[in-house]
């Protein structure tokens, strides 16, 4: 399950200085084909399903046959790959939600969100079954929600739903407390955690995605350098476009060997699990769904970013006057690319 990063506050990276090559009197080795732009990608967690799209497109070719060579680097509890892409480390960077991209602005941090590969934030609240009929009837029940989801959903949840803070208990990423306590609810993304307590619990969870109550931000968002917008266009394009393509392979297609890539990367992920996240991410409309429908798979839109953007300054999680324009820039998505891969 991926977290939500603190802000950024010191970039004090220094970048490793190139060796010199020497030389050699031999001739050198002839190339083939075009050369590849090395690009590095950081994602927010340990390998998963949540991230197959990326791992489809690198190891079925698709970001070589865009004339890039990507290497992932995935993120984890002790690893903030956020830092690393506004000092040149990463070129790439897949942040968890449109507020991070916000954040960036506030913070002034030269970065910028180039395309959304989700549509709906995966967010859950997961009861145990016959407690909870309706969202309202969460607020009759123990929550347990952790400090990054206090500042940001549950603030939401206040100001539209009525929710108070009196019956919130701290979440610690441990279902054991949701799991002996049947007058509970507790967060989770829609593809990883109603796995965990099916598992554990030996029952089937009521799941309440926030996206389909109006929780209505992006998520898995591609961040990457404003310079490298500016500068290279044409490899942010490449990029974004041969994501959307993986994403189209990943869920639709033969995807063993991305799954096999992100083992070698998460020794722990399993394959039952993955199946359940694709079955999940499929069911719930997490990557394909609303604007992707007709925009492909990346789709931001103006008008969705800003009903967020007004939701959230609303609810206190954003301060008004924030240029949130310059989070993002939708120059690169709203295409069609990989339209023709979903299944009629």
């Amino acid at each position: 399950m991926r977290r939500l990063l603190s802000p950024l506050s010191v970039l004090l990276l220094v970048a490793a200085s190139a060796p010199a090559l020497a030389s050699s009197p031999a001739a050198p080795a002839k190339k083939e084909g075009p050369e590849l732009r090395k690009v590095r990608f950081g994602t927010n967690w340990v390998a998963q399903a949540e991230h197959g799209g990326y791992y489809q497109a690198l190891a079925d070719g698709t970001y070589k046959k865009y004339g890039l060579d990507v290497e992932i680097v995935p993120g984890g509890p002790n690893v903030n790959n956020r830092i690393l892409l506004p000092v040149g480390k990463i070129d790439f960077f897949m942040s968890a939600n449109s507020l991070q991209s916000f954040d960036a602005v506030e913070q002034k941090i030269p970065t910028v969100a180039v395309a959304a590969s989700f549509q709906k934030d995966p967010q859950v609240l997961i009861t145990h079954p016959g407690m909870a009929e309706k969202l309202d009837d969460l607020k009759n029940l123990t929550l347990f929600v952790s400090k990054e989801g206090m500042v940001s959903y549950f603030q939401w949840l206040k100001a539209d739903y009525g929710f108070t803070e009196r019956s919130v208990k701290p979440y610690t990423f441990n279902p054991q407390p949701f799991l002996a306590d049947e007058k509970s609810a507790m967060q989770g993304y829609v593809t990883s955690e109603p796995y965990a307590i099916e598992q554990q619990g030996k029952f089937k969870p009521r799941i309440f995605l926030l996206a389909d109550y109006g929780f209505n931000s992006y998520s898995t968002l591609i961040e990457t350098r404003t310079e490298l917008v500016e500068k290279e266009a044409d490899i942010v394009q490449k990029f974004v476009d041969a994501s959307a393509i993986g994403w189209y392979n990943y869920l639709y297609h033969d995807n063993k060997a991305a799954n096999d890539l992100i083992k070698k990367h998460n020794p722990e992920m399993t394959d039952a699990l993955l199946a359940n996240s694709v079955a999940r991410m499929k069911e719930y409309g997490i990557v394909d769904s609303g604007d992707a429908l007709k925009l492909g798979i990346g789709a931001m839109t103006d008008a969705r970013m800003q009903a967020f953007y007004d939701k959230m300054v609303r609810t206190g999680v954003v301060k008004a006057g924030l240029d949130y324009k310059k989070a993002y820039t939708l120059k690169f998505v709203n295409k069609g690319v990989g339209l023709n891969l979903r299944p009629k």
